[in-house]
């Protein structure tokens, strides 16, 4: 008689070398989630099915790094947006590039496709947002309203509305038909990083690094609900395809979200850390992460996540709602109108805008369109994905869900895993060797999972840097032995916790030297004191805390912090350079048009003391703000979020040259 295994709720699928650099973007196909895209360093995009470890095809065309993709709902085209504001469109069943579209004129941090016309919609850092018609190689609109980058676009689910987020804290509704702005959502704190429309309701969701996720109504243009207890900075959002709920992305979790009460249904620990994408498909949700040149997928069984009341899990507010609960099938608001064919709106409004905004084609263009090209690395994963879908289909592909594997299997059985274990979870990590090598992707060779400490150290890993967990077990030299000696266990695990415990305390007792300071004096002088204590992660403590409230920010404060943010920006932890990055980007909104104007009024007559000192201030802020800018310079050519943020601050420091 069979034994029953329970199996895992959340486990990783596969990690893959995915470019030759770093990848600096990553999408999942959302009509089956089995198609993965991925955007890197080297100016290709590679397509891929997930589960599998070979590249199908791979597109080139872009001179810069490619900085956002996105599929189209029948994965048949692919939109990519490069660093230098270029956007090309492929068509994946031809195998060639099918529009060049210029026009911005910085990185494009966001794209999405039209749900029904040829059209796509795209943001940058250029704060502006465009709509293109693929067909007619032009921009029909531009948008204009944002005072930062866009980071997210989506489009509602009759095609009529954009919604749009940004840095500048704001969520955007824009109509098509129009082209006009409907309505601003504004209540974020921090930079807005998702946004989603749920399938049927009037109802929007945004995600933002202030840590919350809020609902909005959008008929009544007001917020439903907002969750807030997250401890770090939402990466993604799907509702359902139902919309019975929303799951939101975090840092090594996923969360299960109801709106009216504003509730959590439950919380899957996932160790996929920054997740990129989610998807979902034969009820697993999958998400896509990446971490220099690797992608990982993960998957959920959303057979055993809680999407209702029945079990509510961690936040609850059932004791004082902001909306009453509805009964539960009923939707109080309005529905989704879905046209039976192409949307016919948008198309009158290339009419009417083509002439004054559409971009002519140019021999350049044409040029630019016969240099890119589609490279089949896997004839038989083509055909098998994309040719298909020319014939006359009968029935919809059928994708069978991806098996658990079983809950107590150990974490360090993967290192000695079975051949026909390794096929039942179709697990493939980059250090397999692959038979033959014409069936690789553009990549460098099969790599070794035992790394050398990177130049820079991510802000968020699975693992220490430098540490395995095989090195705090004994060697097994018998594979028949399982059951290990308690005592050696326990000695390999405390290798280093003294010393750990050291440095923890010291921290620790530098910080509560600071906070003390905070307490009985100002700002400024615990500052000084953090400062003082020549310890650069107590300072970045005090300053994630500075950063959060701008009143608190005076110009004797820069003439401090300015000296540290320099080697903040030169640190080699992500998480330092990101606070260092975010306290910058504050002094340079507030008191950089106030030092350029002191230092360019003529000399006062007689004798001003307050204006002295403010003038000595600004002249050593200026001299501190000179040096940081070659900082900045030097690291603007870096890829993804981070390269974005040294640009962003880039264009901030442009008048002091």
């Amino acid at each position: 008689m069979a034994v029953a295994v329970t199996t895992k709720t959340a486990w990783k699928l596969q990690e893959i070398v995915a470019h030759s650099s770093n990848v600096s973007s990553v999408v999942l196909g959302k009509g089956s989630g089995r198609m993965l895209a991925t955007g890197g360093d080297d100016c290709r995009v590679n397509i891929w099915s997930v589960s599998k470890p070979n590249c199908i095809m791979s597109l080139t065309g872009h001179t810069t790094p490619i900085e956002s993709l996105q599929v189209n709902p029948n994965e048949k085209l692919i939109v990519a947006g490069s660093r230098s504001g270029s956007i090309r469109v492929w068509d994946l069943e031809a195998a060639k590039v099918l529009r060049t579209l210029p026009g911005h004129k910085a990185n494009i941090c966001s794209l999405h496709f039209h749900p029904f016309g040829s059209f796509v919609a795209s943001g940058s850092l250029d704060t502006n947002i465009k709509l293109w018609d693929v067909r007619r190689k032009g921009c029909i609109f531009t948008f204009k309203g944002h005072t930062e980058a866009v980071r997210c676009l989506r489009f509602s689910p009759d095609g009529k509305w954009v919604a749009s987020a940004a840095d500048d804290h704001t969520v955007k509704l824009w109509d098509l038909t129009a082209g006009k702005l409907m309505f601003e959502f504004t209540g974020h704190t921090g930079p807005v990083n998702v946004v989603e429309f749920h399938p049927n309701e009037y109802l929007l969701a945004s995600g933002s690094s202030d840590r919350t996720v809020r609902f909005w109504d959008l008929e009544k243009f007001q917020v439903v609900s907002c969750i807030e207890e997250e401890a770090t900075p939402v990466r993604c959002v799907l509702f359902n395809p139902d919309g019975c709920c929303l799951y939101s992305g975090f840092q090594d979790s996923l969360r299960v979200y109801g709106w009216e009460p504003e509730r959590c249904f439950d919380v899957v620990l996932v160790n996929w850390g920054k997740v990129a994408d989610l998807s979902i498909s034969n009820n697993q949700l999958i998400g896509v992460s990446f971490a220099q040149s690797t992608v990982s997928s993960f998957v959920v069984d959303l057979s055993r996540v809680p999407k209702s009341d029945s079990i509510p899990h961690g936040l609850i507010r059932d004791d004082q709602p902001l909306v009453p609960p509805t009964p539960t099938g009923s939707s109080l608001r309005r529905i989704y109108d879905r046209p039976s064919t192409s949307c016919a709106k948008p198309q009158s409004r290339v009419k009417h805008n083509s002439e004054s905004e559409r971009h002519s084609p140019s021999s350049e263009d044409d040029r630019d369109e016969k240099e890119s090209k589609a490279e089949i690395k896997n004839q038989e994963d083509y055909k098998e994905i994309f040719q298909p879908k020319n014939a006359i289909c009968r029935t919809p592909p059928r994708n069978e869900p991806f098996p658990a594997p079983p809950e107590d299997e150990p974490v360090a059985a993967k290192e000695a895993v079975k051949p026909s274990q390794a096929a039942d979870v179709q697990t493939s990590l980059p250090k397999q060797e692959l038979p033959d090598p014409v069936q690789r992707p553009p990549i460098a060779s099969s790599t070794s999972l035992t790394r050398t400490e990177p130049s820079v150290i991510p802000a968020a890993r699975n693992e220490p840097i430098g540490l395995k967990a095989s090195d705090f077990l004994p060697a097994v030299k018998n594979q028949s032995q399982t059951e290990l000696v308690d005592e050696e266990a326990m000695s390999q695990i405390r290798k280093g916790h003294e010393t750990m415990c050291v440095v923890l305390t010291s921290r620790h007792k530098n910080l509560d030297t600071v906070r003390a300071v905070w307490s009985t004096s100002d700002i400024k002088n615990s500052l000084d004191s953090a400062v003082a204590i020549n310890d650069l992660s107590v300072v970045v403590d005090l300053l994630n805390i500075v950063n959060q409230k701008a009143s608190l920010w005076k110009l004797d404060l820069c003439t401090i912090v300015l000296p540290q943010i320099e080697k903040l920006l030169q640190s080699k932890y992500e998480s330092y350079v990101q606070t260092g990055c975010t306290s910058l980007k504050l002094i340079l909104q507030r008191f950089l048009p106030l030092i350029t104007d002191i230092l360019a009024a003529p000399p006062s007559v007689g004798v001003d003391i307050s204006r002295e000192e403010r003038l000595h201030k600004c002249k050593l802020c200026y001299k501190q703000l000179k040096n940081i800018s070659n900082v900045v310079k030097n690291k603007s050519g870096l890829s993804g979020r981070h390269g974005s943020a040294f640009r962003e601050l880039l264009l901030l420091m442009a008048v002091l040259e």
